[in-house]
């Protein structure tokens, strides 16, 4: 290829992986439905998008380093505080289950349908046990299933990654080098086992070394994060120069020790790392798909439609069924579980490396490795995407419509808040600091928050689970402006302050940015003041008529959702949306 072909290929991928996720984005899907088809219509449409020409050799090298960071970002999520009792056993067995029963399965039918020899088909198997964060976490997202069931199933599509990597290179140099795959005299388990031993060891190094970087030299949020990123890099490939797919594990591996080792303190959101992975997930899908053809793909079309059938309505149910008995789990929660295995990143990245390696050397059907596992991810994820929600609505297992307010403060007039907004239909949580302001919340029966929360929702290592927004009204304004902007990045929605007076001449308050409450003429002593003056929140539908002299504070939608009157935004109630009002007067409907 020339110069030119090679930057316009390169161009091309970078803007159909981003177009693709922001599209996905505003349709509200998960990227991959759109990432999968672009890629393969973009490889079969054009020559320039085509990893092999524009890369060459070094593209199965790329695609290893880049999971790896995948990975990494991935152990990062991960907090082993809260894989405990049963969730631990019940992931173990996922695991373990999944990953024997998949591969048998597939191994078994695999010859049958597609006409291919027994070791190909071993090969198939091992790609397809792995499922990923990447594909489940987005779906996981949409879906909004308790926080349990979304726990167990981050945590085994994260661990089944390097362990389906491992599996696969043991199978691929077993096929490679004695034509069959070999099992017999435990000799795969002790190869297992060398290259588990040979990941743990990078894991290791990689964790020193960012404790070096990150503790012992302190470097900021720039060079602490491009020290991560080397850091991942060199551990990934320097484990797979020992041993090939180990780099999965020393990234995993990293990640997981960084996470819980005290010290670290990594931040609950990493903006870097975040756009970085996700620009990797969508250069990967891209170039991996471009190198399916649409002829390979006819002759397997039908045979992959009955494979995904067995997956899905067979072996996944029963490897739930299996590994969650008897673990205290409800009934939907079992079946939920039992609803959810899509094929991501991993498996792609691993049969399109050694789909290419076998083809080279000569064995037969291992062409058809690449567009098996192909149509698999894709019908996969098709099929989950459409039937998670519904399912998950069916079986019970959907977090509750309403949202979850976090009211900070306990004066009078923010109690009442917290009151009026509970009457409108939302569920409210308060905190407050001194035991009188706690006492007052008590007394008006509204959820109070444990007296750590504050500490935790403003540690950079937290994330406030559960709270879909944030409104900090204490009689400090210095203290809601710092807490607003270090609880921005740790909760799941957005953090509001009420506004300072406008002399003030507070160290903070005056000088920070983020959304103000109610305007600039509904600043915090003057809601306090009128408070005292008697007047109260009233709580009405947006139908009825405004009483006078009363001002909108909240706008209530009919699907639960918070709409505040901000500084930056007035909220335009709609036919069946609630109104929370300011009355100067007191009013029967105040109380």
């Amino acid at each position: 290829m020339t110069d030119d072909q090679i930057l316009l290929g390169l161009a091309l991928t970078v803007v159909l992986a981003t177009g693709s996720q922001i599209l996905a984005s505003k349709l509200r899907l998960p990227a991959l439905i759109i990432l999968l088809p672009v890629g393969f219509a973009a490889g079969a449409l054009t020559d320039v998008v085509n990893p092999d020409k524009l890369l060459g050799s070094t593209f199965s090298a790329l695609v290893s380093l880049s999971v790896g960071v995948i990975l990494y970002d991935a152990g990062l999520g991960l907090d082993l505080r809260k894989l405990t009792g049963h969730t631990r056993g019940i992931v173990g067995r996922l695991l373990v289950y999944g990953v024997l029963l998949t591969s048998l399965v597939v191994m078994s039918v695999a010859p049958a349908m597609f006409d291919m020899p027994l070791r190909v088909a071993a090969m198939v198997g091992v790609i397809l046990v792995v499922s990923g964060p990447t594909v489940v976490g987005p779906l996981l997202d949409f879906v909004r299933p308790t926080d349990k069931v979304r726990r167990i199933l981050i945590w085994e599509g994260t661990l089944t990654d390097p362990i389906g990597g491992i599996l696969g290179a043991l199978t691929f140099h077993a096929i490679a080098t004695t034509g069959r795959v070999d099992i017999g005299r435990g000799y795969q388990l002790g190869q297992f086992g060398i290259s588990l031993a040979v990941g743990l060891v990078g894991g290791a190094v990689g964790t020193a070394l960012l404790w070096f970087t990150l503790r012992t030299l302190r470097l900021g949020e720039t060079l602490g994060t491009l020290a991560q990123l080397a850091t991942v890099i060199a551990v990934s490939a320097g484990c797979d120069i020992v041993r090939d797919d180990t780099g999965l594990i020393a990234a995993i591996v990293t990640g997981l020790a960084v996470a819980n080792i005290r010290g670290f303190d990594m931040p609950a959101r990493r903006p870097f790392f975040e756009t970085l992975v996700q620009l990797i997930i969508g250069l990967l899908f891209v170039s991996i798909s471009s190198t399916v053809t649409p002829a390979s793909l006819v002759p397997v079309l039908l045979p992959s439609l009955a494979l995904i059938a067995v997956l899905v309505l067979v072996v996944r149910p029963l490897v739930a069924f299996a590994a969650t008995a008897r673990s205290g789990l409800t009934r939907g929660e079992r079946g939920f579980i039992g609803w959810m295995d899509p094929r991501g990143i991993v498996a792609a990245a691993t049969a399109s490396a050694f789909s290419a390696s076998l083809v080279d050397r000569g064995i037969g059907g291992a062409a058809k490795i690449l567009p098996v596992t192909f149509l698999v991810i894709v019908g996969t994820v098709l099929l989950y995407s459409l039937t998670a929600a519904p399912m998950a609505g069916r079986l019970g297992v959907v977090k509750p419509a309403g949202r979850r307010i976090l009211l900070v403060g306990g004066g009078p007039w923010v109690v009442d808040l917290g009151r009026a907004l509970r009457s409108a239909g939302l569920d409210v949580l308060m905190w407050a600091g001194l035991d009188e302001e706690r006492e007052r919340i008590k007394e008006e029966g509204i959820d109070l928050a444990k007296g750590d929360l504050l500490a935790t929702a403003i540690n950079p290592g937290a994330r406030l689970e559960g709270v879909t927004a944030v409104f900090l009204a204490t009689d400090d304004d210095d203290f809601n402006a710092l807490a607003s902007v270090v609880m921005q990045d740790n909760v799941e929605g957005p953090v509001y302050r009420v506004g300072p007076p406008h002399d003030s001449h507070g160290v903070v308050a005056p000088y920070t940015g983020g959304d103000i409450l109610f305007g600039r003429s509904l600043v915090r002593h003057v809601l306090a003041e009128r408070y005292e003056r008697g007047a109260r929140f009233v709580v009405q539908p947006a139908s009825a008529p405004l009483p006078a002299e009363h001002e909108t504070l909240f706008v209530v939608r009919a699907d639960h959702r918070l709409d505040p009157v901000t500084e930056r935004e007035r909220t335009v109630p709609q036919e069946g949306d609630t109104v929370v009002l300011l009355g100067s007067v007191p009013t029967e409907a105040g109380r």
